[in-house]
């Protein structure tokens, strides 16, 4: 099975590299399943229903997401009623929607899990203990799994592959918009690479603007950002999985 995973959209440019570029690469890559963080995808924060389907539409199986999938308050209410559009699972119990999927795509089934880091992020619950429970329980069906965790922090990201290993298919860093040049695999065969990168705007402030980016860190003074303009970046990473076992075959970035 080949899985591509797509690194944080940004904005407009992210969403239209998408449209633009998924139609080649599903062909050139013969890929059965894709799966995107778009919690960024609106206007570089929060994601909208009208976006969301935008990418379903796109050809995108699976949007993944993170601290940032609240800021468009109507979202919610899709979060209720739409699977495909995850929020983190380590949220608390009462918080609307839902934090993994199995999915079936080319006849495969295929579990996909949402955690989020809590290094320099929000309170929320443990996303170590919380993952394995669920990981367990998605075991029962299939043994293809890919984890996004959505993390600052390098090491918390890396902990998580490592703890994961050998029971999920691929563990993929998001948040930071920086592609990592350390994927690899696993001793006991779980796909894993820091950050998959950010798909939107080249020459940015990890997708905003570069002046108003720089004037912020100058003068401390809180400045409302905007999507960058230009030339857009599409990063993602191929993995191929063993359907039977679940394990990883291959990991490869993408970046173009």
């Amino acid at each position: 099975m080949k899985i591509l995973f797509i690194g944080d959209i940004f904005g407009q440019p992210g969403r239209n590299v998408v449209s633009q570029m998924l139609p080649q690469l599903r062909d050139e890559l013969k890929i059965d399943l894709i799966i995107a963080n778009g919690e960024n995808a609106a206007g570089g924060m929060g994601i909208t229903q009208e976006i969301a389907q935008e990418l379903f539409l796109s050809g995108i199986h699976v949007i993944t997401s993170g601290n940032h999938v609240w800021k468009e308050k109507k979202i919610v209410d899709f979060l209720k009623i739409e699977p495909r559009l995850l929020r983190p699972l380590n949220y608390p119990p009462d918080v609307p929607g839902n934090g993994s999927i199995i999915i079936e795509s080319n006849k495969i089934k295929a579990g996909i899990v949402n955690l989020m880091g809590r290094t320099f992020l929000s309170e929320i619950d443990c996303p170590f203990r919380t993952g394995m429970k669920e990981i367990e329980r998605i075991r029962e069906e299939t043994s293809v799994i890919i984890v996004d965790m959505h993390g600052e922090a390098t090491s918390e990201k890396s902990a998580m592959g490592w703890l994961l290993d050998g029971t999920v298919s691929a563990v993929v860093g998001t948040h930071t918009h920086v592609q990592t040049a350390d994927e690899r695999i696993l001793p006991c065969g779980t796909a894993f690479i820091t950050d998959v990168g950010m798909t939107g705007p080249r020459d940015s402030v990890i997708g905003i603007k570069r002046d108003i980016a720089i004037r912020r860190f100058l003068t401390q003074i809180p400045i409302r950002f905007e999507v960058a303009k230009g030339e857009a970046q599409f990063n993602a990473v191929l993995i191929e999985v063993d359907s039977i076992s679940g394990k990883a075959v291959s990991i490869k970035r993408i970046q173009r």
